[in-house]
């Protein structure tokens, strides 16, 4: 699972680790938690909610998880009771949530506390496997050439259809796409540089099984 650094605060990171779960930290741009290719989680506490309806990030924020990745998802952390004494007004936290699921297609899913959110979290984690999206094991389902390069690119860390067709239309091609720099691929809308040197990092690696096969060839 992939998560934001500035999630270590909250302890999740922690009890997702003690849980068993693998966890790479980075700065992500957008969101908190990659628990699939496809699908992102922003998690906000009930007053970091309010908050960021009032500054107005809230909505910017559902517009770049919709804009990334196909299925994003937000985990409302806290005890609801708190909104009478965090805002005079109960309307304006119930105003933002019908906006976010009926608007934004996000859903919005409460946990009581960061221990709920972390068994929330590996819940989804879980499903990967019966994800419905653009897998490299689909390929040889579709015989539309430009979807094939598309599940081909949709393989790597953190790539959806959408910035999967940026790269192509950007790279002319899945290999020229394969091929781009950190710094080319950081260019395209939406990739930033965190992912780039992701996607190179796991592109650029060498596999330790093959280095041990050529050793033993060398030997003989």
């Amino acid at each position: 699972m992939v998560v934001d650094e500035r999630e270590k605060k909250s302890g999740i990171p922690d009890l997702l680790k003690q849980i068993g779960v693998k966890v790479e930290m980075m700065n992500l741009p957008v969101g908190d938690y990659i628990v699939a290719p496809e699908t992102i989680v922003e998690r906000k506490s009930v007053n970091d909610f309010i908050s960021s309806v009032f500054d107005g990030r809230l909505f910017d924020q559902c517009h770049r998880l919709k804009e990334h990745f196909e299925h994003p998802a937000l985990i409302l952390e806290g005890n609801v009771d708190e909104i009478d004494n965090i805002t005079e007004n109960p309307l304006v936290f119930y105003g933002a949530i019908s906006s976010v699921v009926l608007d934004f297609k996000i859903p919005v899913i409460p946990t009581p506390n960061a221990s709920h959110t972390a068994k929330l979290l590996i819940s989804m984690c879980a499903r990967q496997g019966e994800v419905k999206g653009p897998f490299l094991k689909k390929i040889r389902k579709s015989n539309n050439l430009q979807r094939q390069q598309l599940s081909i690119l949709c393989s790597l860390p953190g790539v959806g259809e959408k910035l999967a067709s940026r790269m192509l239309e950007k790279f002319g091609s899945a290999s020229n796409s394969l091929n781009a720099s950190t710094a080319e691929l950081a260019k395209i809308n939406g990739m930033g540089e965190s992912r780039a040197q992701k996607i190179r990092k796991i592109l650029d690696i060498k596999n330790k099984d093959n280095k041990q096969s050529d050793q033993k060839t060398l030997d003989v």
